[in-house]
């Protein structure tokens, strides 16, 4: 395979600014001329092999960070903004566009941010009677969970002080068949704190008064959850500073926004803790990525196995980087990470050829897809339904799908890749990402019309769709 061409002048401009060296020096340090050097930052030319090289020996640097995943999202973001019918006339070609992420990312973000505010501004005023009862807040900015979404979406779903600070608390935790018991160590850590845990029949997962620091739980959720829920309760009570100091740097613009921050960062610490970055990495190569051997193992659930997984994002020690998307019954993604080039649509739900949806029609198996995106890049895709059962009779479940996966590269190291026949080309299906932005001419699954092409209406033939799209 062709070993890909990295354009991150961008990055290499950041890495050298932050070593505070001029292009010259800079040159001298990596044996380059100074005129090679001002092409790679411009992208006009690729960072070439030896200063890859230069930049880890030299300067002990990750060269993960010329990872080109960033301007990926930001293009895969831009096309699907541009496929709005707000911008008319002719789409920016696809190397305009990575030219852009690459060369401006700054840019790339404040025209995503004005897209957003117009997005918002036609919904405000698509129901009047919902604008005028909102209460004068502005309507030219994201939402807060908009905003919080794409904090993340943006950091690789990998906070690095948060997640060593959790694989430091469960290094505490007693070992029970030789994995951490983070229950016990949560319970131990909140007692240390004067906080008194109280198990109740109620449907409340979790409720903290901060008067008579008594934790209350319901016994009816499951195990893992229970655990999630006191490793939740143990980051917003012990870890306050490092959150506190995780939302300044973010810069959030509401107040809504940075409270959904803390909850999520409350998240990320439970899960990070639950499975430890360094053990957790082990036994994903120990087992192949066998899901419910490591849920078994570390107490967890499949889901949150399934995330922990798409997150292994740490410099110098990351793990396969997978996707990770989980959407309900109507097809709605409600979560959603990619560490691979694969990236989800921001609005609207996932292309229907995906097997994620198919995994709610077989509750308890693993569904395996080798698939292919309309730029060429193969996956091996896994979903399995996910239940919530509420604890009662009366209780609802709420049921979702989840999907995991990774560039067929990688497939070797799952043992969900065994005996499929990775180098048939004709056994990996087509999927897109989201139909209004979907390249593909003869999608028998098609919703609505892409976008970018147009289309052809013939009164006197009819085919699978009542028109035909433009190759």
């Amino acid at each position: 395979m062709t070993r890909q061409k990295i354009y991150a002048g961008a990055k290499l401009r950041d890495i050298r600014r932050r070593l505070d060296l001029t292009q010259k020096a800079f040159a001298e340090k990596l044996e380059v001329s100074l005129p090679y050097l001002n092409q790679m930052e411009n992208n006009h030319r690729p960072i070439a092999a030896g200063v890859v090289l230069a930049l880890a020996q030299e300067f002990g640097l990750d060269v993960t960070e010329l990872s080109n995943s960033e301007s990926e999202r930001l293009v895969s973001d831009m096309r699907e903004a541009l496929a709005d019918p707000v911008f008319s006339g002719d789409d920016p070609p696809l190397a305009d566009l990575r030219l852009v992420a690459s060369n401006a990312p700054a840019l790339a973000r404040a025209l995503l941010e004005l897209h957003h505010a117009y997005r918002r501004t036609h919904e405000r005023l698509a129901s009047l009677d919902e604008a005028l009862g909102a209460g004068g807040g502005s309507s030219h900015a994201q939402s807060p969970w908009e905003e919080v979404r794409d904090f993340f979406h943006y950091c690789d779903n990998y906070i690095d002080a948060v997640d060593r600070a959790a694989e430091h608390f469960a290094e505490g935790a007693p070992l029970v068949g030789g994995h951490p018991d983070l229950r016990r160590r949560a319970l131990d850590a909140l007692e240390k704190i004067g906080v008194s845990v109280r198990f109740e029949d109620n449907a409340v997962l979790r409720g903290y008064d901060p008067d008579s620091k008594f934790l209350h739980l319901s016994n009816r959720a499951p195990a893992a959850s229970v655990t999630f829920q006191l490793l939740h309760q143990v980051a917003l009570l012990t870890q306050g500073d490092l959150i506190g100091a995780t939302l300044d740097l973010a810069r959030f613009q509401s107040e809504e926004a940075a409270a959904i921050a803390r909850i999520g960062l409350a998240n990320y610490f439970a899960g990070a803790a639950l499975l430890p970055y360094g053990l957790f990495q082990q036994q994903a190569q120990a087992t192949r990525h066998d899901l419910e051997r490591m849920a078994d193992q570390f107490g967890a659930s499949i889901e949150q196995v399934a995330h922990r997984l798409s997150t292994l994002q740490r410099p110098g020690a990351k793990g396969i980087p997978f996707f990770f998307v989980r959407v309900d019954q109507a097809g709605t993604i409600t979560k959603r990470h990619s560490a691979t080039l694969l990236q989800f649509a921001r609005y609207g739900g996932a292309c229907p050829l995906w097997n994620v949806h198919r995994a709610l029609e077989t509750p308890g198996q693993f569904l395996r897809q080798l698939a292919e995106t309309p730029d060429g890049r193969r996956y091996l895709c896994l979903a399995r339904d996910v239940s919530k059962p509420g604890g009662s009779f009366h209780a609802p479940i709420r049921r979702y799908a989840v999907g995991l996966g990774c560039e067929v590269q990688h497939a070797g190291s799952l043992v969900y890749a065994d005996d499929l026949d990775l180098d048939n080309a004709k056994a990996f299906e087509p999927i897109g990402i989201s139909c209004r932005i979907c390249e593909r001419t003869n999608c028998h699954q098609r919703s609505v019309p892409p976008l970018e092409r147009r289309l052809v209406v013939d009164p006197n033939r009819r085919g699978t769709l009542p028109y035909e799209v433009e190759g």
